[in-house]
């Protein structure tokens, strides 16, 4: 294979959990914190992700304090502890045949990595992450920051030419332009036009299907 190592996403890249988790406890923070006050809608909401980024978003434009976003990060919590939602179609069997073939896959994230380790769990078939950097609240462990493209390289002795990261929003696009490894754009989690144009001029590929990225690893 070209690649020896996926770092994927999780997120609307492996499964569907902006709409399941994420924008749901955004709507409850906006009601406990901000009542009244419109909220953005689930594109708008995918587009505050992509840019500025999620707590650029609430620092900046929503304005909240330091015990503010402590509440926020509570409330997210506690939708995140019982949920697992499904993979999209054949990113599972992508992610057995990748291993199979010898392959290492390495979930790099902004959802926990006790969350991201139960979705697999309960929802993977069987099928599990080599490793996994879930969200860190030191900015520099977490994407766009190099430091788990790093980790990974010196746990499996990789080159950047065998690492490709798989990713639908700008943080992941970020961290593999600031560690010097491809990417490919993951478009079949959302469709919001401007960040696919992005995604599309700035990523080394760019895949509107799950079955497209499998057939250009594989095939």
């Amino acid at each position: 294979m070209k690649y020896k190592c996926l770092l994927l996403d999780h997120d609307d890249t492996s499964v569907q959990s902006t709409s399941a988790i994420h924008y749901p406890a955004h709507i409850e923070t906006m009601r406990k914190l901000r009542p009244g006050q419109q909220v953005v809608s689930l594109n708008e909401w995918f587009k505050k992700n992509f840019d500025p980024g999620v707590m650029e978003f609430f620092t900046g434009e929503l304005g909240f304090t330091d015990e503010e976003i402590k509440i926020e990060y509570n409330i997210w919590r506690s939708f995140n502890e019982n949920a697992a939602p499904g993979f999209f179609p054949g990113i599972i069997e992508l992610i057995k045949e990748f291993q199979d073939s010898g392959g290492i896959i390495a979930v790099v994230s902004h959802s926990e990595a006790e969350h991201i380790a139960r979705h697999y769990e309960v929802r993977g078939e069987g099928c599990r992450p080599d490793i996994i950097f879930g969200w860190d609240h030191d900015k520099n462990k977490r994407k766009p920051s190099p430091w788990p493209v790093e980790q990974i390289i010196e746990r499996y002795d990789l080159s950047r030419e065998e690492m490709l990261m798989v990713d639908d929003l700008k943080p992941g696009l970020e961290m593999a332009k600031n560690s010097g490894i491809d990417i490919a754009g993951a478009g079949w989690g959302h469709s919001v036009p401007e960040i696919e144009k992005h995604m599309r001029l700035h990523c080394s590929y760019y895949f509107s299907t799950v079955a497209g990225l499998a057939d250009f690893l594989f095939n």
